[in-house]
């Protein structure tokens, strides 16, 4: 889990992906689109991607994508899809610093 935390220390936006997922897309679209850049980890191009899955899994995400705003753990898409249709998923990037409006 210490790979994971310098991996989001320092970035308002952090999305663990598969290259080939489509809720991956999916969720890297919608926080593109706030103007957001995240930083987004292909963990199936990744040597320790694997390494990287199981402790996400530790911290209880069930698989990816996996998303971190504000070095906190949001969850999965049912968690940011949630914020977003709460109107809540634009304040929490702008908290972090991923947008600036």
């Amino acid at each position: 889990m210490d790979v994971i935390t310098r991996m989001v220390t320092d970035k308002p936006v952090v999305i663990f992906s598969r290259s080939t997922c489509c809720m991956s897309h999916s969720i890297k679209s919608l926080i593109s689109s706030f103007g957001a850049n995240p930083t987004v980890y292909e963990l199936d191009q990744l040597p320790n991607g694997q390494q990287i899955e199981r402790g996400l899994q530790q911290l209880g995400c069930s698989g990816v994508p996996a998303v971190f705003i504000g070095q906190q753990l949001i969850g999965g898409p049912n968690q940011v899809m949630s914020l977003q249709v709460k109107n809540q998923l634009g304040t929490l990037l702008k908290k972090a610093g991923a947008i600036w409006v």
